[in-house]
């Protein structure tokens, strides 16, 4: 028999406490809008760690005006001349939003670092940079969240080899992430020196062991909530008005309009 801390967490109540939680992530981000904070959680780990799955159903039920996930794609040429912070400043939260960094500034402690698309210089200069780069951050009064989602050698390879058969999860995958399967013990390292350098007092980092993708998004995503000293806003009292009775509108004929066939009937 599985240990009860390891074995996988049962569908049924996978499904029910993550409604649960996502409840009270509403309730969060209604005490964010209505207080004015400013929320930033950074979500980092390998490939097919399950970062992306987690940020989906922390953003399922969250408006979009108020929780929004920044992924940015490789900097620009004129980016590559700032200051290495500078284009993630740009995302950070104005007073009553969530920003979700699905990958951050960490890029340069890890697939920059390892893949050697940054100097030596540029990579100690980041380390030193980031942990006052982030004091900063929460000296301005942003709630600052980290999580490392860990992942086995193990479980990495079969996520590789489901998204190479899945075509809905083809996209996923490039030569990096194939890449990365040979530098394992690269990543690792890197990892390690970057939690030695960034995980301070004011930010720390946390782990989420991630091989069970359902125990890893309710604990992450449990950790949050109890991480931030929210409460319940009550929501503004609404009563549906009477619909006013015709005035004798008399609505276009249907034939005059273009309808999106009905492809569920052959189903």
């Amino acid at each position: 028999m599985a240990d009860k801390t390891t074995a996988k967490v049962p569908l049924a109540a996978y499904e029910r406490e993550l409604l649960r939680l996502q409840t009270e992530l509403v309730k969060l981000q209604e005490w964010v809008r209505t207080e004015g904070a400013r929320v930033v959680v950074v979500f980092e780990g390998r490939d097919a760690a399950g970062k992306g799955g987690t940020i989906k159903r922390v953003a399922e039920h969250l408006n979009p005006r108020v929780a929004r996930t920044v992924a940015l794609p490789k900097p620009t040429e004129r980016e590559r001349t700032q200051w290495y912070f500078q284009r993630y400043v740009e995302h950070l939260p104005a007073a009553g939003e969530i920003v979700l960094f699905d990958r951050s500034w960490y890029n340069r402690a890890g697939v920059e670092h390892v893949m050697g698309f940054c100097t030596k210089e540029e990579y100690q200069l980041f380390l030193r940079q980031c942990p006052i780069f982030e004091r900063m951050l929460v000296e301005e009064g942003v709630l600052l969240r980290k999580y490392w989602f860990s992942v086995s050698d193990a479980e990495q390879q079969k996520r590789f080899r489901r998204r190479l058969k899945d075509p809905t999860k083809r996209w996923k995958l490039s030569p990096m992430d194939l890449e990365s399967i040979t530098r394992w013990e690269a990543y690792s390292r890197a990892k390690d020196e970057m939690l030695v350098h960034t995980d301070i007092t004011e930010a720390p980092w946390f782990v989420v062991e991630s091989d069970d993708k359902r125990r890893a998004r309710l604990n992450m995503i449990a950790h949050l909530l109890a991480s931030v000293p929210y409460h319940d806003v009550p929501p503004p009292v609404l009563d549906l008005p009477p619909r006013p009775p015709s005035t004798g509108y008399v609505r276009p004929p249907r034939d005059l309009q273009r309808f999106v066939p009905d492809h569920a009937a052959g189903i």
